[in-house]
C-alpha cells in the first residue's frame, strides 16, 4: 500500500515527492541522534554520554566499628572426632562460648529473641535464649589484641560421629563471641557476633568453614554478615589449595543442603573491572560483586561480571575519605 502511495503521488507531482521523502529522512534521523529528546538504541550513543532512565537506588551507609574478629585455623585439619582451632582478634576482652551441637531451631528462636525480647550481650542470656538445647558447652577468656589460637573439641568420652543426614536439626558448632567487660558495651554498637560453623564428620564430609556470621546490635537488630566478592587477578594464584575435584564435591554438598551461596574467597585486585584504572569503590546488590569505581557505575544497570540487574548500590568510602588516602600515599 505505501510503495502505490508512493508512486501515485510521485506521478502527481515529483517534487512534492521528494519533499516527503526529504521530511521523512529529516524526521527519522532526528529520532535516531535524539534530536527531539527522546531516548535511542544505546549502541548509537557514544558510550561517554550512556546513561539508563532507570535509576539504581544508592544505599545510605552506616560506618560501625566491629570488635570481634574469628577465623578457622588449618580447617583441613578439622572434624568432629579431632575438633577444631580457631583464632580470635578481638579489640576488647572478651569471651568465646561454643556450643556444640546447637539445635537450629533455637538458634534462630534465639536470634528472634534477640529482637523482640531481650539483647544477647552475654553467654547467660545466649544460655536462656537457646534453652540448653545443645548438646556439649565450652567457654574461653580472650585477651584484647591478642589473636589467640583456640582448640575446641568435644569430650573424649563422647559418642558422636556425625549429626545426622541433611537437613539437619544441629549445627556441628555455633560459635558466640561477647565482650568480657559491661561497659565496653556502652561504646560498641555491635555487643556480640554468632558464628556458625560446619565440621565435616562420618557422614557430611563438606570442608570445615563458617557458613553465616551474625552481628548483633545493642539497640535489637541483628545483621547476617556477608562477603563481599571482589574482581580477580588473571594472574593470581587462587587462595584454596584444594583440588577442583574436592571444590567440586564440595560445591555438590553445598547444594545439596541449600548453602549454594556460599562461596570461597578470591584473590582480590583494587581496579575496576570496566576502565582498568580507577580505584574498585561500589558494591552491586543482590549479587554483592565489588568492581566498579566512581567513574564506572552509572553507567550500569547489570552487573559487569554476573550480568544480573543491580537493584542498589552503595560505596565503600566516600571522596573525601578517598583523598585522604590518596595523601598519605604521597
Amino acid at each position: 500500500m505505501v510503495a502505490v502511495f508512493l508512486v501515485t503521488l510521485y506521478e502527481y507531482s515529483p517534487l512534492f515527492y521528494i519533499a516527503v521523502v526529504f521530511t521523512c529522512f529529516v524526521v527519522t534521523t532526528g529520532l535516531v541522534l535524539g534530536w527531539f529528546g527522546w531516548d535511542v538504541p544505546v549502541i548509537l550513543r557514544n558510550s561517554e554520554e550512556t546513561q539508563f532512565n532507570t535509576t539504581v537506588f544508592k544505599k545510605q551507609m552506616r560506618q560501625v566499628k566491629n570488635p570481634f574478629g574469628l577465623e578457622i585455623t588449618n580447617p583441613s585439619s578439622a572434624s568432629i572426632t579431632t575438633g577444631i582451632t580457631l583464632t580470635t582478634d578481638c579489640l576488647e576482652d572478651s569471651l568465646l562460648t561454643c556450643y556444640w551441637g546447637c539445635s537450629v531451631q533455637k538458634l534462630y528462636e534465639a536470634l528472634q529473641k534477640h529482637f523482640y525480647c531481650f539483647r544477647i550481650s552475654t553467654p547467660q542470656a545466649m544460655e536462656d535464649a537457646l534453652y540448653s538445647e545443645y548438646l556439649y558447652q565450652e567457654q574461653y577468656f580472650i585477651k584484647k589484641d591478642s589473636k589467640e589460637e583456640i582448640y575446641c573439641q568435644l569430650p573424649r568420652d563422647n559418642t558422636i560421629e556425625d549429626f545426622g543426614i541433611v537437613p539437619r536439626s544441629r549445627y556441628p558448632l555455633v560459635a558466640l563471641l561477647t565482650l568480657a567487660d559491661e561497659d565496653d558495651r556502652e561504646i560498641y554498637d555491635i555487643i556480640s557476633m554468632v558464628s556458625v560453623i560446619h565440621i565435616p564428620d562420618k557422614t557430611y564430609k563438606l570442608s570445615c568453614k563458617i557458613l553465616y556470621q551474625y552481628l548483633l546490635l545493642a539497640q535489637g537488630q541483628f545483621h547476617d554478615l556477608k562477603q563481599l566478592f571482589m574482581s580477580a587477578n588473571n594472574n593470581s594464584t587462587p587462595a584454596s589449595n584444594s583440588s577442583p575435584e574436592e571444590q567440586g564435591t564440595d560445591q555438590s554438598l553445598l547444594e545439596k543442603a541449600g548453602l549454594s551461596e556460599v562461596e570461597t574467597p578470591e584473590e582480590t585486585s583494587k581496579d575496576c573491572v570496566v576502565c582498568q584504572n580507577g580505584t574498585v569503590n561500589w558494591v552491586l546488590l543482590p549479587c554483592r560483586h565489588t568492581c566498579l569505581c566512581d567513574g564506572c557505575v552509572r553507567y550500569f544497570q547489570q552487573c559487569p561480571m554476573c550480568r544480573q540487574f543491580v537493584q542498589e548500590s552503595f560505596a565503600l568510602s566516600n571522596q573525601k575519605e578517598q583523598d585522604k588516602d590518596k595523601l598519605r600515599v604521597l
